[in-house]
């Protein structure tokens, strides 16, 4: 089975062609072929699987039918909704190696149809992607979080988790899949949000807190400035991670109601930088950044 590793600022996916071969999306056992290929000493090694498919009938005339369809897996093999970095590949891959040049481009995911508009380099390849992200969920309910589980902090929006040991004041934002955001200072000699050794014990503590039905994505970020912010990610399903980028719109959003943040920043990841915009008329987030390939093989299904 041929497949295309790709990686937006780190946060690196298998791609499997399923609009050219369409057998792909029905065979059986896609959650144990997730596990498997991203397997980082025994597979392909990634953050998980997207398959890139052929898009399900939408209404007669929408004006945003879409050219292509992303379906995610993690490296745990759970099904997620979608991934800002992975969906800005399923564009590249769309235009590079299947000829759709729409520009924006539409494509269908758990979250609904997003908008891609991008750049391309030189040789007229994509190289880079804005993602209109749609709008931040806030509710709770719909996030979803159970806040009965919880205990309301100091400050409006925040909420106590207790988690391995340890109290974290946290933000709940939905950019359609569930993320938590904690505030925190820098790391001594360093800008980064938590130690490594603490991102591997907290982050798992945090994300199957029984707060979170369907887990949430952790994040631990420091505002250097209204306009610019690092951050540490561990990704539900995936672990530790070099780049998030639907969790890199969910800190914005969630510096900007802490007053915290301007609307637009650059946010610093491990793997990259993103920039990420809040719009204030229209409410969507807009996050920017590159997308390129790693490599192409076949796996021996």
């Amino acid at each position: 089975m041929k497949f295309t590793k790709m990686q937006g600022i780190g946060n690196d996916y298998v791609y499997l062609d399923a609009v050219s071969e369409p057998a792909i999306e029905r065979r059986s056992g896609l959650p144990e072929l997730a596990r498997a290929i991203s397997d980082r000493h025994t597979g392909v090694g990634s953050d998980g699987l997207i398959l890139i498919c052929r898009p399900v009938e939408v209404a007669r005339g929408s004006p945003y039918a879409p050219s292509i369809r992303m379906r995610m897996f993690n490296a745990d093999g759970s099904e997620s909704e979608m991934c800002g970095n992975g969906l800005r590949c399923v564009a590249k891959f769309a235009h590079d190696r299947l000829g759709i040049n729409a520009n924006p481009m539409f494509i269908q995911t758990g979250r609904g149809n997003l908008s891609v508009s991008y750049e391309l380099d030189a040789s007229g390849k994509l190289s880079a992607a804005t993602v209109d992200m749609g709008e931040p969920i806030l509710d709770p309910v719909a996030i979803p979080v159970d806040l009965s589980r919880l205990q309301r902090s100091d400050r409006e929006h925040e909420y106590r988790v207790d988690a391995a040991g340890q109290a974290f004041n946290a933000v709940f934002v939905s950019m359609g899949n569930p993320h938590a955001v904690v505030f925190t200072e820098p790391v001594t000699g360093s800008r980064s949000p938590i130690d490594p050794e603490q991102l591997m014990r907290f982050g798992p503590a945090i994300e199957r807190h029984e707060a979170f039905p369907r887990r949430t994505n952790v994040h631990f970020a420091t505002v250097l400035s209204p306009v610019e912010v690092t951050m540490s990610t561990w990704e539900r399903g995936a672990g530790a991670t070099l780049a998030c980028g639907t969790g890199a719109c969910a800190v914005l959003v969630a510096g900007v109601i802490m007053e915290r943040l301007n609307r637009s920043a650059t946010l610093h990841l491990p793997g990259g930088d993103l920039k990420v915009r809040w719009d204030q008329p229209s409410n969507h987030v807009f996050m920017t950044g590159p997308a390129t390939y790693v490599f192409d093989g076949i796996w021996p299904d």
